[in-house]
């Protein structure tokens, strides 16, 4: 994923630069980069590795090292970025959030037909950024080259650029599957991926910008340059995992959305009566907490925290780049209160279930501290598909998801037909497919949310809503 941040104002930013793009820091853990504009110097541009340490400790000192009244700061956990370029457009800098699936074919055009050339990784590999790059400069002007840009790639993007004059160019992805946000205040103009970013700045809620929209930001006005599309088909994951709980989306916050969501798991097995018996109920934290409150707080069931995760040397569990060094980060982190765990019968709720690998270590963990039952719940639906338009998940292939092969392990390929069925707790299939993950992962019971349920927890029209990932549709 990543995240950006922007600033245009009439004094100095890059002191709101800085902490905008650090709110941001939940979102990547490889790349973080600063490029300022100043009337004198010119635009400058610093790009760090932050594999092992915070985005801040690599640039809390960035307001001694550059000035500039506009700038534009992302967090990455892909390529460098922003990125400086200078071409027909002018010299300006630009970083973008989202993927891009069609990265080979669209460098091999590049290379092919328009005789351009990319800066070569270590590894052999293009930056994505470079690739939105010569897609815009194929037309006159930042508006017509961006939704040039956005035709042409498979995926997401949504993009900053910072120009040569000082100006912001904002622009959110097609579909509006990730939110870009205008907030004012008396010395100019921020733009975010985060709301929460600039409120602590001095900023309040101006605009959201809408799918494909772009616009033009200077200390003085946001100039539309391109207007919304009317077809949506924002995130759902965004409000049940991704997003930091003081952010809104289309004016939905994140946090009440996760409360709201585990009152309607909640009220699913009161009615079923599958929740008998439970001593506590836990989140798996940290997004799977406010899950497990709305829970706790809709079932009358005791709310408590039976492990602790410690974080402050590893803030996410997915932070190093192999797999089998990130469970054993998950397993570190976690540490006991024994005293609400041994003989006891838990009901935990998490953000999701992707691979189980690490819900697999918890559960593990737990049956070791002497715990009687654990049952789990999914604050959303099964998930059947990687993500192809932000790659929320490393998953490298379908069969690594653990509803996906459990499907594939009871009904061959002829059970993508009924995927509907999995997803549905009422049908045989999708019992059967929950008492195939129970026996797995020694669960004494296993619910996830149903496809209705989110929806109505985030309480946007579903036409709006993208939920590829849970029933594969576009």
């Amino acid at each position: 994923m990543g995240g950006f941040f922007g600033v245009v104002s009439d004094r100095d930013v890059m002191d709101d630069v800085f902490f905008g793009t650090d709110y941001h820091s939940h979102l990547g853990t490889r790349r973080g980069g600063i490029a300022a504009y100043d009337e004198v110097i010119g635009l400058q541009r610093e790009i760090h590795n932050i594999h092992n340490s915070p985005f801040r400790t690599k640039f809390e000192n960035i307001a001694k090292e550059m000035k500039g009244t506009s700038a534009i700061g992302c967090i990455s956990d892909y390529y460098p970025q922003p990125l400086l370029i200078k071409s027909k457009l002018g010299t300006y800098a630009i970083c973008s959030v989202g993927i891009i699936n069609n990265n080979k074919e669209l460098i091999d055009d590049a290379l092919n037909n328009d005789s351009f050339h990319f800066e070569a990784l270590t590894n052999g590999d293009i930056n994505s950024v470079e690739v939105l790059v010569s897609l815009i400069d194929k037309k006159d002007n930042f508006a017509d080259g961006i939704k040039y840009a956005q035709s042409k790639i498979v995926g997401t993007a949504s993009i900053l650029i910072l120009t040569d004059d000082g100006r912001i160019i904002a622009a959110r992805d097609r579909y509006g599957r990730l939110p870009v946000i205008i907030g004012k205040s008396e010395h100019g103009y921020c733009v975010t991926f985060e709301s929460f970013a600039y409120q602590k700045l001095g900023f309040h809620d101006y605009k959201e910008l809408g799918p494909g929209e772009i616009v033009e930001i200077t200390k003085d006005q946001v100039k539309q340059l391109v207007p919304p599309e009317k077809e949506m088909r924002i995130c759902s994951f965004l409000w049940s995992y991704y997003g930091y709980p003081t952010s809104c989306y289309e004016g939905v916050n994140v946090e009440s959305m996760r409360y709201r969501n585990g009152q309607i798991m909640a009220r699913f097995d009161n009615e079923h009566g599958t929740n008998k018996d439970i001593d506590y109920v836990a989140g798996v934290p940290d997004s799977g907490t406010p899950h497990a409150m709305g829970y706790a707080n809709e079932s009358g069931i005791h709310l408590a925290r039976p492990f602790i995760k410690y974080t402050p040397s590893w803030a996410r569990s997915f932070m190093p780049t192999n797999q089998s060094q990130r469970n054993k980060v998950a397993k570190m982190k976690l540490i006991p209160v024994k005293e609400l765990i041994k003989d006891k019968k838990l009901l935990f709720v998490d953000d999701s279930i992707v691979r189980g690998t690490q819900l697999r270590e918890t559960v593990e963990f737990l049956f070791e501290n002497g715990a009687k039952e654990v049952h789990m719940r999914s604050a959303c639906p099964p998930i059947m598909f990687g993500c192809k338009y932000l790659n929320f998940s490393r998953a490298t292939s379908d069969m690594e998801l653990i509803a996906r092969r459990k499907m594939y392990e009871l009904e061959g390929e002829k059970a993508l037909d009924y995927i509907d069925e999995y997803s549905d707790p009422e049908t045989e299939r999708g019992k059967k497919l929950r008492d195939e993950i129970c026996k797995e992962l020694h669960l004494a019971s296993l619910e996830f949310q149903t496809l209705k349920g989110i929806v109505e927890a985030i309480g946007l029209e579903p036409c709006k809503l993208c939920t590829y990932c849970w029933n594969g549709k576009e």
